[in-house]
């Protein structure tokens, strides 16, 4: 297994996580946010499930595989960490389009927000580009 493998392998790991974050007493407060920070929905649950599933299976497939998945994915969640911290919504929930426009801002709440889709995308991306040979 390369290296980058067992990096799709760990976003398979932190991706299911995300997913069960609403399901695991004391995580989310008397708002349904997470850590205060965030809410997640069942589009929120079915994406990270959905990616989890696609980085576990290039893990498992092959080094292309797991490349074309780091690049993918993290083109994909870096851009719509970008897009939520200006909009106030990403895309990839579909929130955007359920939620609308929430104007820009430079808050803390609006950085923390939508900081755990730039993390991942751009880290993904970067090891997408970086580990290119096995």
């Amino acid at each position: 297994m390369t290296a980058l493998q067992k990096i799709a392998l760990g976003y398979a790991v932190v991706l299911f996580g995300a997913a069960s974050l609403n399901y695991i007493p004391g995580l989310t407060d008397e708002a349904g946010l997470a850590f205060g920070i965030f809410a997640l929905d069942i589009f929120d649950d079915a994406l990270h499930v959905a990616s989890g599933l696609w980085a576990l299976a290039a893990a498992f497939i092959s080094h292309k595989a797991a490349r074309i998945f780091a690049l993918v994915f993290g083109a994909l969640y870096l851009g719509d960490g970008v897009f939520g911290f200006f909009t106030g919504y990403g895309y990839l929930d579909l929130g955007i389009f359920t939620n609308g426009w929430a104007g820009l801002s430079f808050t803390l709440f609006r950085v923390l927000a939508n900081l755990p889709h730039i993390a991942l995308g751009g880290f993904a991306l970067f090891a997408g580009l970086r580990f290119d040979r096995r």
